[in-house]
């Protein structure tokens, strides 16, 4: 059996593969790398730069939320299934931030709290129950699905390398949230829907520039 000190610096270890740059290790290999980069004026890159930034602090938070909810999961079933899921979106926070160097910027310097606040709402839920922590893994990516297809609508048309980033993105988001409602994941109303879709607004604008 797992104790409190293990799960403490397993959680640790994931935060700092997390935040600290060029140290997660993705297992699949970016959907950008078959394609060549793209020639984009300045404005063109700025807002490329601004879209995958949001998707890394995204990812950011996906990593504490899913860590959060694994350490106070009820079910061993339920924790492996968090635990898988935070493994897949490994990739994504690394293709990322990849394709944000490559782009000539670098991440969102609020990752660190972004951080802290997601692992103590995933944490919360958890403890509450695995179904109420399930559902909102399933609202999350629901929301996350949302912001994938608009920022896939207006990135450059050239810009085919983050294009195809998204892309596989999406599919795996979609993917975790059937996994949530699947293992019983509460089915959040819409006001709480739009709760959620108002903080993520805020949270998008900032990132964008910051």
């Amino acid at each position: 059996m797992i104790s409190f000190l293990d799960k403490a610096v397993l959680q640790l270890d994931r935060a700092l593969q997390t935040l600290v740059p060029s140290t997660a290790k993705a297992h699949r290999p970016s959907p950008a790398d078959t394609l060549e980069e793209a020639e984009l004026d300045k404005s063109e890159r700025k807002h490329s730069s601004g879209l995958m930034r949001i998707n890394h602090t995204g990812e950011v938070c996906a990593q504490a939320l899913y860590a959060g909810q694994a350490t106070t999961a009820k079910l061993a079933k339920v924790r492996q299934e968090m635990e898988h899921a935070a493994d897949e979106e490994i990739d994504h926070l690394v293709w990322c931030e990849q394709r944000l160097y490559d782009l000539g910027s670098r991440p969102s310097i609020l990752n660190p709290l972004f951080y802290g606040a997601s692992f103590m709402i995933g944490a919360g839920a958890g403890l509450i129950s695995d179904k109420l922590s399930l559902g909102f893994v399933a609202a999350t990516e629901d929301q996350v699905c949302a912001h994938l297809q608009k920022h896939m609508a207006t990135l450059p048309v050239q810009d085919e390398k983050s294009i195809a980033v998204l892309t596989q993105m999406h599919i795996d988001e979609a993917k975790h949230k059937a996994m949530a409602l699947d293992a019983g994941g509460y089915e959040f109303p819409q006001p709480i829907m739009a709760i959620m879709t108002q903080v993520s607004k805020v949270m998008t604008t900032t990132t964008y520039r910051i």
